[in-house]
């Protein structure tokens, strides 16, 4: 079995937390905004507790039935304190504004289990700053030509100590030259 048949094509910042130890078999796993499951493939195949929720039936249809439901971020069905990891990559930045973002990310911060982990990859404007557009608060027009709901440092570390959390690894921003910037946020729920 080679790479991409072990693993699919999971986001490399997930896989390094899997290298680090930090998502651990046994763990109850909930990727929300999951689409067709690309960071799934080795979770699935190894035995985790796999969860996930999309707005598109769609994405979600070749995905094993039960744990998988077709739902919005802001108003899960899951319980709160559900998973022990919640995986949020490339959603969070879709928030059309401020009060979406929040509840789209106070429902993900939910149904994590106090002691959790929050791996978290979306869009800012760290490193960019002079190529963005704003259109409305934090929605701006990114070089590529996409809209985003763009974060920042500052807002990152503020709502991490809002929420209760801790950052696991320092932001990492990853500049896609002239066309938009990724970062990465993991956090562990105190509690």
């Amino acid at each position: 079995m080679n790479l991409q048949e072990q693993f699919g094509p999971i986001d490399i910042y997930l896989f390094d937390q899997l290298l680090k130890g930090r998502i651990q078999p046994g763990k109850r796993i909930l990727d929300v905004g999951c689409g067709s499951g690309r960071n799934l493939v080795y979770l699935l195949r190894e035995g985790y507790e796999v969860y996930g929720v999309d707005q598109d039936p769609r994405a979600i249809a070749a995905l094993p039935s039960g744990n998988f439901k077709h739902e919005n971020i802001e108003d899960m069905s899951f319980p709160d304190d559900f998973a022990d990891v919640v995986i949020s990559s490339a959603v969070l930045h879709f928030a059309k504004h401020d009060d979406q973002f929040l509840a789209m990310l106070h429902g993900t911060w939910r149904v994590l289990k106090p002691g959790g982990l929050l791996f978290c990859r979306l869009a800012s404007s760290i490193g960019i700053e002079n190529q963005i557009e704003k259109i409305a608060s934090r929605r701006c027009l990114l070089p590529d030509g996409s809209e985003r709901y763009l974060v920042d440092e500052k807002l990152l570390c503020d709502l991490t100590k809002e929420l209760g959390g801790r950052l696991l690894d320092p932001l990492k921003t990853t500049v896609v030259q002239n066309q938009r910037a990724m970062t990465t946020w993991v956090v562990r729920k105190d509690g």
